[in-house]
C-alpha cells in the first residue's frame, strides 16, 4: 500500500500576518530562600554595607537544594498567563531564555507549561529576554503565531563558585514570563530591537573548564556604562519616540551602580527605575520580566506606559526596545 504525503499548504496553518503585537500579561515567580547582605559577605569578611555600596544588593533570592525550579517557571507562566486572560490552549509558541539551564531541563519546562505549543531555547545570557521578545514579534508579526509565551528562568546559584567574592554575592535565581499576541493596527506595542555583542570582549563574563561563572566586575561596569545609553537611545529612535518619552525604565538587574550611571547618561532619573536588583539580586535572563512584574504589581497605573528594557551581559550580548507595559 502506498500512502501520499500531504500538499504542505495541506499542512500549514492558516494565518493572516498582522501589522503589530503587544505585551498582554506578564508574570514572576522567586524562591523563599533569601540570602542577606549579612550572609553574603560573611565567608569573605565583609559587611552588609560593604556588598550594598557595590552592588546595591540587600538580598538575593536563591532556589533550596530540594527546589525544583521549573516548578518557578511554571508559576510564572501560569500569572502571566492569567493576567493576560488566556488558557494554556490558547499558546501557539513557547519561546524559553536561559544561560543557566541545559536543553533538557528547558525543554520540560516548555513541555510543562504548554504541552501542544511548538517550542526554541533562547541562550542570549542576560539579554536572553529581549532576545526572545523580539522573537515573539516577529512570529507574530509574520503569523508564524498568533499568541505566543516567553519563560525566562534562571538557576545562576548552580553555576557559582562560593569561594569567588565577585560572583557569589552577586547572583539570584528566579523566573519572568511574558505573553505576547496580536495588537489592534493603531497601536504599536513592542518596538524594533537594537542587539548584538561584543565578542572582542567576550571573556570578561564566561564559564571556566569547571563551568564555574567568572566576571570581571571593574571592565563589566566600564563597558555598560560606556556602552549601553547609545544601545538604548538607538532603541528609542527605531520605536520613534525620544528618550523624554519613556515613563519606565527597566534595565538588566546587574548592579545598582550600572543602572544609576547608565539613568543619569540617558537623563532618566526622574522616570521609574526598576531596581529589583535590591531584594532580588542578578536572576541573568529572568531579571528583566521579574522586574516588569514586581513595578506593576507594585503600581498599578504603570500599566500601558511606555518603557525602555535594556538587557546586557555575557557575551557581551547586549539588546534593548522600547515596549509599552501591559
Amino acid at each position: 500500500m502506498t500512502t501520499t504525503a500531504p500538499a504542505l499548504s495541506a499542512l500549514a496553518p492558516t494565518r493572516t500576518p498582522l501589522s503589530a503585537a503587544r505585551l498582554l500579561g506578564i508574570g514572576a515567580a522567586q524562591p523563599e530562600l533569601t540570602i542577606t547582605a549579612t550572609e553574603l559577605g560573611a565567608p569573605f569578611g565583609r559587611t552588609a554595607e560593604w556588598i550594598r555600596a557595590r552592588t546595591g544588593i540587600h538580598a538575593v533570592r536563591r532556589v533550596a537544594p530540594m527546589t525544583e525550579i521549573a516548578h518557578l517557571a511554571a508559576q510564572a507562566a501560569s500569572t502571566a498567563l492569567e493576567r493576560a486572560g488566556l488558557e494554556v490552549d490558547d499558546i501557539d509558541f513557547v519561546l524559553t531564555a536561559s544561560c543557566s539551564l541545559d536543553r533538557k531541563v528547558t525543554a520540560r519546562i516548555a513541555a510543562k507549561v504548554a504541552p501542544r505549543a511548538g517550542w526554541m531555547a533562547v541562550n542570549a545570557a542576560c539579554s536572553g529576554f529581549c532576545f526572545a521578545m523580539s522573537s515573539a514579534d516577529n512570529f507574530i508579526r509574520t503569523g508564524m503565531a498568533r499568541r505566543v509565551l516567553i519563560v525566562a528562568v534562571e538557576q545562576m546559584s548552580a553555576l557559582l563558585d562560593p569561594d569567588d567574592l565577585g560572583t557569589s554575592i552577586i547572583f539570584g535565581d528566579g523566573a519572568g514570563a511574558a505573553v505576547l499576541g496580536p495588537a489592534p493596527s493603531d497601536v504599536n506595542g513592542i518596538g524594533p530591537v537594537v542587539w548584538g555583542s561584543d565578542g572582542e570582549h567576550r571573556d570578561l563574563i564566561a564559564c571556566d573548564a569547571d563551568g564555574k561563572l567568572r566576571m570581571a566586575g571593574r571592565e563589566v561596569f566600564r563597558w555598560a556604562v560606556e556602552s549601553m545609553p547609545a544601545v538604548a537611545l538607538e532603541a528609542c529612535a527605531r520605536a520613534g519616540v525620544d528618550v523624554n518619552d519613556i515613563e519606565v525604565f527597566v534595565p538588566h538587574q546587574a548592579n545598582a551602580r550600572i543602572i544609576d550611571a547608565v539613568a543619569t547618561k540617558l537623563g532618566l532619573n526622574d522616570v521609574v527605575t526598576a531596581r529589583d536588583i535590591i531584594g532580588s539580586g542578578n536572576t541573568s535572563a529572568a531579571s528583566i520580566p521579574i522586574a516588569m512584574t514586581r513595578l506593576l504589581e507594585g503600581d498599578a497605573t504603570l500599566s500601558g506606559r511606555l518603557a525602555l528594557l535594556l538587557g546586557f551581559g555575557a557575551g557581551l550580548s547586549y539588546a534593548g526596545q522600547v515596549v509599552r507595559l501591559p
